[in-house]
């Protein structure tokens, strides 16, 4: 069997949560960097990481990987790999481009030289001067690193943030690959009782919902790679057969999300209602300051607002100090919290037992942990 090299992309701080999955879904030879985690699979993986990764943005396959200091070099070692095995005649590709602390700084003329490079192999593979690039999608990315170039093609297309059940939004509201990331890191199991009191679009309890019930993120939406000849056609209908048949709608976990905002109620409603969990979460319209916790010894997670991305700095301490008033009085809570704020321990009245720094797009922020005791057996 064929085996490729794959580039399964993370958040920065996501990376080990990532590699968890890449395990749990049966790959090995598994490096973890900043922002990436590689690894090695057979055809099997385009489909199976595509559609069963919770927390990567997107699956890239490389194609190559070189050093190059100057644009000969780069020009060479690029025409040199072989784009004919997966590019067909009247594919359609584009090129972008990153380049950090290498001396091939320039990303506008990194990605000319790039497809440069792959017109030439191509015109080599077919015996062509012209290509209609009217077929399937090919997303190529060069990307350098301290003069190392990966030479890669993106296999997933819209992110796989986009599990599609999101039809309505609230501003600012957290990716679904992060949110799932939240969840796993937490003390937070299936059949613990699970609350978002600040839930927006009810994104956490939806991936919560999701997660304890098994069903693959990917499983109802298509990716790039399917349309590729080179992809043979039964890995997908497969891995979707077994995704499905791995998937338990009967289970019903005890999952709750609340937000005073009505709206946003709504909107949680109506997405849980597309992901087929609104018979296990529930919503409801309720300002901090009301909510009252569901039974003992459950987990809180939750993505409040921080001055830098949405609210007020003076609301928003108050927010925070509601929280702690919240979770403090019960010490059989575990709670969790992904804000920005460098002062939300000062305002929750209590010293985290850990933190983790995360970042959520582009912003830096900590990933605040108030561990409770685990549930008595």
């Amino acid at each position: 069997m064929d085996e490729y090299k794959f580039i399964a992309t993370a958040a920065f701080g996501l990376e080990a949560t990532v590699k968890r999955e890449i395990i749990r879904l049966g790959f090995s030879d598994i490096k973890v960097s900043d922002g990436r985690v590689d690894f090695t699979g057979g055809p099997e993986a385009f489909a199976k990481c595509n559609i069963g990764l919770r927390a990567s943005d997107r699956l890239l396959l490389v194609i190559g990987e070189f050093g190059a200091t100057t644009f000969d070099e780069l020009f060479e070692a690029a025409k040199a790999l072989p784009w004919g095995d997966w590019i067909t005649e009247d594919g359609k590709f584009t090129v972008t481009g990153k380049s950090v602390r290498s001396r091939l700084h320039s990303v506008p003329d990194v990605q000319s030289i790039v497809k440069k490079a792959v017109v030439e192999k191509l015109k080599q593979k077919y015996h062509v001067e012209w290509f209609v690039e009217t077929g399937s999608e090919y997303k190529i990315q060069a990307a350098i690193l301290n003069d190392r170039v990966t030479l890669t093609i993106d296999t997933t297309g819209a992110s796989l943030h986009k599990r599609g059940y999101r039809l309505l939004a609230v501003p600012a509201p957290l990716k679904e690959t992060v949110a799932y990331a939240l969840i796993e890191l937490s003390y937070w199991r299936k059949d613990r009782i699970l609350l978002d009191p600040l839930c927006g679009s009810g994104t956490i309890p939806i991936e919560a919902a999701l997660a304890a019930r098994n069903v693959a993120p990917g499983l109802y939406r298509n990716f790039v790679c399917e349309k590729w000849p080179r992809i043979p056609k039964n890995i997908f209908t497969e891995a979707r057969e077994e995704a499905r048949e791995a998937a338990d709608h009967n289970f019903m976990p005890e999952i709750f999300g609340s937000d005073r905002d009505e709206k946003a109620i709504e909107a949680a409603e109506a997405n849980a209602a597309k992901a087929g969990v609104a018979d296990c979460v529930r919503f409801e319209a309720r300002p901090l300051s009301k909510v009252t916790l569901p039974g003992n010894y459950g987990v809180a997670i939750c993505n409040p607002p921080y001055g830098e991305r949405i609210g007020d700095k003076k609301e928003v301490d108050a927010l925070y100090r509601e929280m702690g008033k919240l979770f403090n009085a019960d010490r059989t809570w575990s709670a969790y919290a992904l804000t920005a704020d460098e002062d939300f321990e000062l305002s929750y009245g209590r010293r985290a037992d850990a933190k983790r720094k995360l970042y959520n797009g582009t912003i830096k922020t900590d990933y605040y942990q108030f561990n409770g005791p685990r549930p008595p057996k």
